[in-house]
């Protein structure tokens, strides 16, 4: 249910979910020597109520900042979203000030109204984005195309949240199969709580209330992605199956044998290989490539896709589809 709530979400464009400050702390321990004398822009963010801005702030000092720009889409129906309704849409400047304990950012002045609506897309906002090192923040699940794809034109460093599925999209998976984009460290389940505005009913069984009447649901899927290198990425992945052609079938249409756990990837096998998605959680480029599918037809079987990957009706074993795998073979 709290994945058919967020896929409802997406098509409403209702895509408001919080990050809690818990699991930011998690992910960014593990970049801490990215960000000494670097300016990072949080660009879907109001500073008034963001888990980012807070931990930021706080952390200035000990990471090194140079500076913190935060910028705020203004709410087009203040009714829908309580949570975070505001009729302007603002940004905010922070270079290290004390502006109190826990901050605030109003009593301090630093919160300053933006010219137009505050979308990312919008000249003042790529202004900022063009200032900033790296850019640190929860995009719309609605915009992750876009916003990647804004990121990668700008060439800009990167600490986003999206949806493991991000990876099957024609527009993403590019990026992933020529080492340009990979996860993060701290989520493998991708079993997360978000905090979700109060006007959105609690239809998850995953979902509650707090004492504050604050509304938080947990959602499945969920990764951080990023093109910031950390050392777990460089861990090898321990194999211990041997190959038996009778555990591992070929695709009918793609030359390549399906592996169905990450776990089960044979250690004896080198050539081409279908993985589930999840795979990425353990991918270490140097003991494995990512491949594309399309260079692995056979015989003209399926047609060429644009997002490179074995899914849909052409990703069968004996007639039978199987769910989408990316395709890995052991460097040599």
């Amino acid at each position: 249910m709290a994945n058919k709530q967020l896929t409802q979400a997406k098509k409403a464009k209702k895509d408001e979910f919080y990050t809690q400050l818990e699991d930011i702390e998690a992910e960014l321990k593990h970049y801490k020597k990215h960000f000494e004398g670097k300016t990072v822009l949080c660009n879907c963010d109001d500073p008034r109520m963001s888990h980012f801005f807070y931990y930021f702030v706080l952390n200035f000092h000990l990471l090194g900042l140079k500076k913190l720009i935060t910028t705020c889409y203004k709410n087009q129906d203040p009714d829908l979203f309580s949570v975070s309704a505001t009729e302007q849409a603002v940004y905010l400047v922070y270079e290290g000030e004390d502006i109190g304990m826990p901050p605030n950012p109003n009593i301090a002045g630093l919160v300053h109204p933006l010219k137009g609506d505050g979308d990312f897309r919008s000249e003042e906002c790529i202004e900022f984005l063009k200032e900033a090192d790296i850019v640190v923040t929860n995009p719309p699940f609605s915009l992750f195309r876009e916003y990647v794809a804004q990121l990668m034109e700008y060439q800009k460093k990167f600490i986003i949240i999206g949806n493991i599925n991000a990876v099957t999209y024609k527009e993403i998976f590019p990026f992933v199969q020529s080492e340009q984009i990979w996860l993060g460290p701290s989520i493998h389940s991708g079993d997360r709580e978000f905090e979700i505005p109060s006007s959105y009913p609690l239809e998850a069984a995953s979902s509650r209330t707090d004492s504050d009447g604050r509304k938080f649901i947990r959602m499945k899927g969920v990764r951080w992605f990023t093109n910031l290198d950390f050392p777990q990425r460089h861990e090898e992945l321990i194999l211990y199956k041997k190959y038996k052609p009778e555990d591992y079938p070929y695709f009918d249409n793609y030359a390549a044998i399906n592996v169905g756990k990450t776990a089960d990837i044979p250690c004896d096998y080198d050539e081409a290989m279908g993985v589930p998605i999840t795979y990425l959680d353990k991918h270490n480029p140097e003991q494995f490539e990512i491949l594309d599918a399309n260079n692995l037809i056979i015989e003209n079987r399926a047609p060429k896709k644009p997002h490179g990957l074995i899914k849909d009706k052409d990703g069968c074993i004996n007639g039978q589809a199987v769910y989408a795998r990316i395709l890995i073979r052991k460097r040599k």
